[in-house]
């Protein structure tokens, strides 16, 4: 079984996004031990890329600071490695292939399995061209998150069937960022998944308050919130832990 799946064995699952060096190394530490601590059952982790096209404006000044602090992905390694003496919970990275490429596609993925990173999420990959990572991928036992987008339609089911680790659901059409309001049919979205898949889903994109996390995991299997936890990080820099704990916590208490 998928490491991954021990993530909604508790209920439905919360999983809160971080961009690693944002806006330094030791504050992300810091940040996800106290998302764990506050019931984070997966931890989404951004290696910085100068072009996050699928972000909106708050990650992608994230990305900037960590990158402007001079984060590396061999140092995102070097701390993935003491994160995990004593972090438990599953990790998946969130990157784009260029990333992956220019460090070398095997070696990067055979780094991800030495240091029990469960997942890869390449945004920037379409479903079409996962193949390109797959066998890797397959090969040193990371699971290829696929992601599933209100323009998917008539290909909803076939992702799902060749799903792994977990289905991530995009809510919105556009980037990453809060929104007032979710509009997209996602209920028919999941009925397909569960028609195709045993494979857990979760929805992401604009989800920052309770009420939208309780709604969204209502009709999925969890909730994955990013662009708020961010906003918490620009807002409070290396303070930010305890503010990120707490939101973390009413969170996911609003998923219970």
């Amino acid at each position: 079984m998928s490491n991954i799946r021990k993530a909604f064995q508790n209920g439905k699952a919360f999983i809160p996004f971080i961009t690693c060096g944002d806006p330094d190394l030791e504050t992300t530490g810091k940040v996800v031990r106290a998302a764990v601590a506050n019931g984070a059952d997966l931890i989404e982790l951004g290696i910085p890329f100068s072009d996050p096209t699928a972000e909106g404006p708050v990650i992608q000044a994230a990305n900037m600071r960590a990158l402007a602090g001079g984060v590396t992905t061999d140092q995102i390694f070097s701390f993935i490695a003491e994160l995990r003496r004593d972090v438990r919970v599953p990790l998946v990275f969130m990157t784009y292939a260029n990333v992956v490429f220019s460090y070398g596609a095997e070696k990067f993925i055979a780094a991800c399995r030495d240091l029990s990173v469960d997942g890869l999420i390449l945004p920037d990959v379409p479903f079409e061209e996962k193949d390109e990572f797959l066998p890797l991928c397959r090969k040193y036992g990371v699971d290829l998150i696929s992601m599933i987008a209100p323009t998917s339609e008539n290909r909803i089911a076939m992702i799902a069937k060749e799903a792994e680790g977990f289905l991530y659901i995009v809510s919105s059409l556009g980037v990453t960022g809060t929104r007032s309001e979710i509009k997209t049919d996602l209920a028919s979205i999941v009925k397909v998944v569960r028609e195709n898949t045993d494979v857990p889903c979760a929805i992401g994109f604009g989800i920052s308050t309770p009420e939208q996390a309780k709604k969204m995991a209502a009709i999925s299997d969890g909730a994955i919130v990013g662009s708020a936890i961010i906003k918490l990080l620009a807002a409070h820099g290396t303070n930010a832990a305890d503010y990120v704990g707490a939101y973390v916590g009413e969170m996911k208490a609003a998923l219970c």
